[in-house]
């Protein structure tokens, strides 16, 4: 077909169209009338105000030659005005109204032309309470000298700080001018390049077209240290050395990727440390990755998540779920080549433990979750899409994916998977153009292999089918029995040969013990290993949940700090399920009062509830 201008062009440069026909019930965006194909950001960081503050710029691409409206997402955006650019170039006043605001999914902004206009404009500014961003004072973070701003735009967050098609079923490119004051460094998911010299008024380009949620800004005291020709960190002095020490695989972990999926597309893979607070593992904001200083550990033993986001670099950020329901797309995919990264980089021991302790908590977890959500392609019928992230699409579509792999045979799954990432490389797809493609790439060109009731069973029915893959480690099940022992008192504590165990080693001892453990085997256990002290955040955590479980009561000093530390939900949302379910809900509201303000927005709604 004949390619408008703005879509030629794109065309030509290997970049896919900017959108995808979705039924997303989690935006206005009228895509089948226009999509906005750039973004052009020009905001003050304003830390006083707790606001970002200025304009953003969208180019227009008309997919409806009589339409003359343009409706975007936002959410606790104030709009001050709204011009457009004439056929002329001159640029004219719109007519612009913004409707009341929906819980889920923010206020309706529908802007009207008397011309179909090539640009607009809006300026804005975003609220203090915007979902998608968190500002901390100098004291909650780590160099205690300057205010620390972030973003998170996934899922539908990116229009509480610009009013934008906020979907994963378009795609866009952004460049942006960001102002902050002259000892704060703003960074963002594109080329940092111009962050380098610190002065207060930085430029960004990111000539790749993404969907809307990995559009990220940071801005605070921030130092950078390149770690390799392609990978650097940006952090707060205090955590710089240690972060560059504990990730220095990265660029291993690019190489061997590219030689199993295709090359990096991306150009540069940095990392940018954050405060305690971020409410995630990590973000997977391309070309800067948002990082959790909790896997910070000094030893190397939570770097599969650096694995997890720069896995995303292919399944979700180059190949995105078209709607949040499609979920397991990204992460699936994602969950599958961050093991097979870690086999490549650590051996694979260690994978297969990663593989087993993943499993293990999403058959705990499939206990808690009600039957429909258990499905990979997960109806939301209207609920928030932050309900969509759970262990089912990380490891239940990992899983389908190893059995996928067993099925076929490494060599023929990996060329599918290859295949698949350069098929749909820049573009945004269902479930069912996954399966479509699925039928006709794997289980048709090696018929009688897996049928597509099997594909079927394991895509649209709840829980795991009966011959699911169930990942075993013979380091495990050396600890099961080393465990069995113990517990029957035919060992002591001091006796269990703990001394060359790794972190997964521990999170397995810990994470089967019962929950009727006793007191004395708790005591016995904390005097010989200090585990109350872990300064590993995975192992205390563990720990924790064992503790708040059994009533050891030694644990709360330790537990207090904890969750006043850090704010990432993963290791603070279950500890204060279990404080609840097991009496301690005055307690722990207490802390939680205490720690709340220096929580993410996203965190304190998911705690609020369970207190509510």
């Amino acid at each position: 077909m004949k390619l408008k201008p703005v879509a030629l062009a794109l065309a030509l440069s290997g970049i896919s169209l900017h959108a995808v026909a979705a039924n997303d019930e989690h935006t206005y965006a009228n895509l089948d009338e226009v999509v906005s194909t750039h973004l052009y950001l020009d905001l003050d960081v304003d830390f006083d105000d707790k606001q970002l503050e200025g304009f953003v710029e969208h180019t227009l691409d008309w997919q409806d030659a009589n339409a003359r409206t343009l409706v975007l997402d936002t959410r606790d955006l104030e709009i001050d005005r709204v011009i457009y650019q004439g056929k002329s170039g001159k640029w004219h006043e719109a007519k612009f109204d913004l409707a009341p605001r929906d819980d889920v999914k923010g206020a309706k902004l529908t802007i009207k032309f008397n011309q179909q206009a090539p640009k607009v404009r809006i300026y804005y500014n975003s609220l203090p309470q915007a979902s998608g961003l968190q500002w901390l004072t100098p004291e909650q973070t780590a160099s205690k000298t300057q205010p620390f701003m972030y973003s998170q735009s996934q899922a539908i967050h990116a229009r509480s700080w610009i009013p934008v098609q906020d979907t994963p079923a378009m795609r866009v490119t952004y460049n942006a001018r960001i102002e902050t004051p002259k000892n704060v460094r703003a960074v963002m998911s594109a080329d940092n390049t111009g962050a380098f010299i610190k002065d207060g008024d930085y430029f960004f380009d990111m000539p790749q077209a993404i969907p809307p949620y990995l559009i990220a800004i940071g801005a605070g005291n921030l130092e950078y240290k390149e770690m390799s020709h392609q990978t650097a960190i940006f952090a707060e002095p205090q955590i710089l050395d240690a972060s560059v020490a504990e990730f220095n695989d990265t660029q291993a972990m690019i190489d061997k990727t590219n030689a199993m999926y295709g090359e990096y597309a991306w150009g540069r893979y940095d990392l940018l440390m954050l405060p305690p607070s971020f409410p995630f593992g990590g973000m997977e904001n391309p070309r800067l990755s948002f990082i959790t200083p909790t896997v910070v550990a000094g030893d190397k033993s939570l770097v599969n998540l650096i694995a997890h986001e720069l896995a995303h670099s292919w399944s979700g950020n180059l190949v995105t779920n078209a709607t949040w329901e499609d979920l397991w797309l990204n992460e699936g995919f994602t969950s599958y080549v961050e093991n097979r990264i870690m086999e490549e980089v650590f051996g694979r021991d260690r994978a297969v433990m990663e593989q087993s302790l993943d499993a293990a908590g999403l058959r705990a977890q499939l206990k808690t979750i009600d039957a429909p959500d258990t499905r990979l392609n997960l109806k939301l019928n209207g609920r928030d899409p932050d309900d969509a992230f759970s262990s089912v699409p990380y490891t239940k579509g990992q899983l389908f994916l190893i059995y996928l792999e067993e099925k076929y045979g490494r060599d023929v799954f990996d060329e599918f998977v290859k295949g698949y990432f350069k098929e749909y490389s820049f573009k945004s797809l269902t479930t069912a153009q996954f399966v479509t493609y699925l039928q006709a790439n794997l289980i048709d060109k090696h018929p009688g292999v897996v049928s597509m009731d099997k594909v079927n069973e394991w895509i649209f029915e709840p829980g795991l089918p009966a011959d699911a893959p169930n990942p075993t480690s013979d380091a495990f099940e050396k600890v099961d029995t080393l465990t069995a022992t113990w517990l029957k008192g035919d060992i002591t504590a001091a006796e269990l040969p703990t001394a060359n165990w790794t972190v997964h080693e521990w999170l397995h001892f810990i994470n089967n013990l019962p929950r009727d453990l006793g007191n004395d085997k708790m005591v016995e256990l904390d005097t010989q290993f200090n585990l109350t002290a872990s300064t590993n955040k995975e192992v205390a955590f563990a720990w924790f949940m064992l503790g708040v479980g059994n009533g050891y009561d030694a644990i709360y000093p330790a537990l207090d700090k904890h969750l006043t530390g850090i704010g990432r939900r993963k290791l603070i949302v279950p500890l204060y399920k279990s404080l609840i379910t097991n009496g301690k809900r005055d307690w722990a509201y207490e802390v939680y009062q205490g720690a709340r303000a220096g929580y993410h927005p996203l965190a304190q709604g998911t705690i609020d509830a369970l207190f509510n």
